[in-house]
């Protein structure tokens, strides 16, 4: 008796286990459909609504704010407030480190007084826990190359290499980085580089991003295209986010113009924001290939309170900015369903004015189409647009959060609806399976 009773026992346990692999295998890579749709791994549509902290690019060895309040309780608020997917900032530098196992310049800024468990842990040790307790929290991750050095301003270098990290380099970290977490979709989805921009001078100089079909370094279409290449090796289910870049030449013109031509009193170029600029995707259009499920395009757009941009002219709408603007540096990839638009950015200051009207209007511009999106920012010291949070990341912006909250992936009873099959998004959300079944 006591050895069918051992055999029985054991039957449990194999079955427990096949129980538990399968809760905690990885069923949440996304793809894009032939209607230019991010879906699951059943075909059903999602909409990504996230929103950006950033400090591991910076130099602080982790998210900015942990060095005032508890790392957990921010993640724990970000999930509660309904935002499914956090892009987080990285420099190419800083995976190189993690890479090759070499200490952290300095030490993280933690505060490890309302952080206890945090003490003494090493940057990559505190990008383990966010991978662990987003998991928890049905939250994913977009990994975003921000800059190739850890600067906190390495953001504003017009290109993803520098004089220290080289093109190669940059390859190199990616590659790295889509090998090592190749099995846990928490990180769904990757940013190739953030804003790569360069007026026609700098293009000039070989020192601004231009977009062609041709094989040079500072060309942004080949390297995103090399760069997608080597992360797909290692993991084809990433989402690969291709922003645009900056200027692109008008009609008869090309990138050996200047960025502007005096003896005509002619700007040879169309401007854009800063990876705004997609009209390169028209003539030479990202190929990525077997992987074309993997592709989305992905603009950044900001207000008058950041740079006074033409289209914000008196008495703009938003049918004017779609006119002068929008179609024809991005919106267009949206109408022609060549791929799918991920806003990677879009925030700023509440003036109750002409910034707000603008953030009014490109919300619901997102919520009309379903253009999935990541808010700029959480942190709270981002000088050109402000945070979600303020008084030393400890209040919540009510206001903007009100304004930003219809954005958000919710069901028709309000409960936001997260990315994970199984595990619901905060305490008022629930699971991607919940939703589908």
């Amino acid at each position: 008796m006591r050895k069918y009773y051992i055999l029985i026992l054991l039957f449990i346990s194999i079955l427990i286990n096949i129980k538990t692999a399968d809760a905690d295998s990885d069923d949440d890579w996304l793809h894009v459909n032939d209607k230019a749709e991010i879906v699951d791994k059943n075909g059903n549509p999602v909409w990504l609504t996230g929103i950006n902290w950033f400090g591991f690019n910076t130099g602080t060895g982790v998210f900015d704010g942990v060095w005032m309040r508890n790392f957990h309780d921010m993640l724990t608020e970000i999930a509660d407030h309904g935002f499914n997917l956090l892009r987080v900032p990285m420099s190419t530098e800083i995976l190189l480190q993690w890479k090759n196992g070499d200490p952290d310049p300095s030490p993280p800024k933690v505060n490890d007084y309302v952080n206890p468990e945090l003490k003494d842990k090493t940057s990559f040790e505190l990008w383990g826990l966010t991978l662990e307790w987003c998991k928890e929290l049905g939250l994913k991750i977009m990994m975003d190359i921000h800059s190739a050095e850890t600067d906190a301003s390495g953001h504003t270098v017009n290109l993803w290499y520098t004089s220290k990290i080289s093109f190669e380099d940059w390859l190199t970290g990616l590659e790295w980085f889509a090998g090592h977490y190749k099995n846990d979709d928490t990180i769904i989805a990757i940013d190739l580089k953030n804003e790569p921009h360069g007026k026609g001078d700098d293009i000039q100089k070989k020192n601004g991003a231009k977009w062609d079909d041709s094989t040079d370094k500072n060309n942004w279409k080949y390297a995103a295209e090399a760069a997608a290449t080597v992360v797909l090796a290692q993991n084809p289910n990433l989402l690969i986010m291709v922003e645009g870049n900056e200027v692109y030449p008008k009609e008869g013109y090309d990138w050996t113009c200047p960025s502007f031509d005096y003896a005509k009193n002619f700007a040879p170029y169309h401007a854009a924001w800063w990876g705004g600029n997609f009209r390169g995707v028209k003539d030479f259009p990202i190929d990525l290939g077997k992987h074309k499920s993997q592709l989305v395009y992905s603009p950044h757009d900001y207000g008058p309170l950041v740079y006074q941009q033409p289209w914000f002219h008196d008495g703009f709408t938003q049918e004017s900015i779609m006119e002068e603007y929008w179609r024809d540096n991005w919106f267009f990839i949206h109408e022609e369903k060549i791929a799918p638009l991920l806003m990677g950015e879009w925030g700023g200051f509440l003036d109750d004015g002409p910034n707000e009207q603008w953030l009014t209007y490109l919300r619901d511009l997102m919520i009309e189409n379903h253009i999935h999106h990541t808010f700029w920012c959480f942190n709270e010291n981002s000088v050109d647009t402000g945070g979600m949070v303020s008084g030393g990341f400890l209040n919540w912006d009510e206001k903007k959060y009100a304004l930003v909250k219809p954005s958000l992936w919710q069901n028709s009873a309000g409960k936001f609806i997260g990315l994970d099959h199984k595990v619901p998004i905060g305490k008022n959300g629930i699971s991607l399976g919940e939703h589908y079944s």
